[in-house]
């Protein structure tokens, strides 16, 4: 009964990110001397509607008890690159923009977000990532920009 209800529970946020994240690599900033250390963490996020375009997130990941138990709240601070990694496909129209990740940053109340943006006059993609709370978000940000070949114009919805 309890493994249900956890499930249950748990579910939303599964389903919530609609982005699969694979993790490259990570390098420690601060030692601590119980839990983990705080870290920078680099992921690969496939873009889920746009086949060829792989971002690659970069950002804080506090350490010691409190990140260790998933209590602790990470730092705004995240940048983002994104690059044609393969031939560029768009199985359907795109929105203007639409959020493609999401991943949660504290407990319950922050997320690192990146919004997906088409620049449809230079047929690129934009990608912006931001982390928010429910309270108040954060003005840090990255920014990058993958242009499409003019021949693959982007299909707008």
């Amino acid at each position: 009964m309890k493994k249900t209800l956890i499930l249950v529970a748990a579910l939303p946020l599964f389903l919530y990110s609609p982005a699969h994240a694979e993790a490259i690599g990570e390098v420690d900033t601060v030692f601590k001397l119980i839990g983990p250390d705080h870290k920078i963490v680099v992921t690969a996020y496939d873009d889920p509607k746009v086949e060829g375009i792989t971002c690659y997130v970069s950002r804080a990941k506090t350490g010691g008890i409190s990140g260790a138990l998933g209590m602790a709240e990470d730092k705004s601070e995240a940048s983002i690159a994104c690059r044609q990694t393969g031939p560029v496909n768009f199985a359907k129209p795109l929105p203007k923009q639409e959020e493609v990740f999401s991943e949660r940053a504290s407990l319950v109340f922050k997320r690192l977000r990146v919004v997906r943006m088409v620049d449809a006059k230079r047929n690129t993609l934009v990608y912006l990532t931001y982390s928010d709370r429910v309270i108040e978000g954060s003005p840090q940000n990255s920014v990058t920009a993958v242009p499409v070949d003019r021949a693959t114009p982007i299909p707008l919805k």
